[in-house]
């Protein structure tokens, strides 16, 4: 049997006027999907696209598309925005993006909270830079300098550059191009923060916790005698609180009204449940008169809550009150850490705690100890060196 090689095409493409408003280009191709390979056309707007040099750029994603995979090696001149179109359609971040609020049906791609901000970061920053530069012409040094004048914190500046060195990955495997430039890219202060993390003591707890209504001060108790992520504090369940056998299991999060996985892998596991704290909850319980579903669900809706709207309507308004600024979920998590050290607990149970992939997440990220502890450990390090007579007198009264 003898079969047809099927040429590459690119389709034709003119501009073609209209007896009542502006010309529009007129783009025809073959559809081999179709048996016949039947002519098909499709208009650009020449006001969207007024030169055929844009109008082409705008069709790389569409000759691709009609050529199949195999078309990818022979794309001469892509452009940066024909793999930004293809990463957006190959990872569906516009399906996973509109998915509406409740249970996250797609669970087979990249998270919501993940797409979202994909999407952000290509249309508000990356695009229009970068969508009309051809892949063989993107300079590392240039796209360094651009980072540099964006008006955005060190981190979002570093998930700006990981997401392109993402792009440049998925263009050399599409066989676009045979470099990724990103690896010369360096974005300073990635990791250093802009503020200082906030902990709080427990006289500032009991303070601040006095200041807030229910549901909200069960809400912060719970997150800060047990540093769970304010995702998985709002999409937690009451079926999954086993009072009997004083656990919790930690398997979803909440983001944006949006309930799917957690976070990571490490974080889905089971929690100790106080007895001290879980009477907290059933109050809570005996008060909102509800035993099923969210713990925390919404007066309004029923749903998921939003974390952001509680931070800043609850949790940094009293916090302002008693003269702490910038209070918020993170400040539990950091607090709970805190408060770990204070108890002289392993450092591998206190990952296990936090529920960290890695031990440096729990020791570099959330190793901040409290001022009493610093305090403490430092002045019987100031004693040894100041008084040393007294210390071998010690030492030999022990013996």
């Amino acid at each position: 049997m003898k079969f047809t090689r099927r040429k590459y095409q690119n389709g034709s493409l003119r501009r073609v006027p209209r007896k009542t408003g502006v010309d529009v280009w007129e783009y025809r191709f073959r559809d081999h999907a179709e048996p016949g390979s039947p002519l098909r056309q499709m208009t650009l707007s020449t006001l969207e696209y007024p030169t055929e040099t844009q109008a082409r750029i705008a069709l790389q994603s569409q000759v691709l598309q009609m050529n199949g995979p195999a078309s990818y090696k022979k794309q001469h001149k892509p452009t940066f925005g024909l793999v930004i179109d293809q990463f957006i359609e190959s990872e569906r971040l516009v399906e996973i993006a509109a998915q509406p609020p409740g249970e996250i049906t797609i669970t087979d791609g990249v998270a919501y909270s993940t797409a979202s901000g994909y999407l952000s970061y290509l249309r508000k920053h990356i695009r229009p830079k970068w969508g009309a530069n051809l892949l063989a012409e993107m300079d590392a040094l240039e796209i360094q300098e651009w980072l540099k004048t964006l008006t955005l914190a060190p981190k979002t500046r570093g998930h700006i550059k990981n997401l392109m060195s993402l792009l440049f990955d998925r263009a050399r495997l599409w066989k676009l191009t045979a470099d990724n430039p990103m690896g010369l890219v360096k974005v300073k202060g990635i990791s250093k923060r802009l503020k200082r993390r906030g902990i709080l003591t427990v006289e500032e707890y009991v303070e601040l916790i006095s200041l807030l209504e229910e549901p909200y001060r069960t809400m912060f108790t719970l997150a800060m005698a047990t540093g769970l992520r304010a995702s998985e504090i709002l999409a937690l369940t009451w079926e999954r609180l086993n009072f009997h056998n004083g656990t919790m299991l930690v398997s979803q999060g909440a983001v944006s009204g949006r309930i799917g996985p957690c976070k990571t892998e490490d974080s889905k596991d089971d929690v100790p449940l106080d007895p001290d704290l879980a009477q907290v909850l059933i109050n809570w319980r005996t008060l909102c008169g509800v035993s099923v579903g969210l713990v925390f669900p919404s007066a309004r809706t029923g749903g998921c809550q939003h974390a952001g709207q509680i931070q800043q309507n609850h949790f940094r308004t009293a916090g302002q009150k008693i003269g702490i600024e910038g209070v918020g979920w993170h400040t539990c998590r950091h607090s709970y850490r805190s408060l770990l050290d204070e108890t002289f607990a392993p450092i591998g149970v206190q990952q296990r705690l936090m529920r960290h992939a890695q031990v440096s997440t729990t020791m570099n990220v959330y190793g901040n100890a409290a001022m009493k502890s610093k305090r403490e450990a430092n002045s019987k390090v100031v004693q040894m060196i100041m008084k040393p007579d007294t210390q071998n007198t010690q030492s030999a009264n022990a013996a």
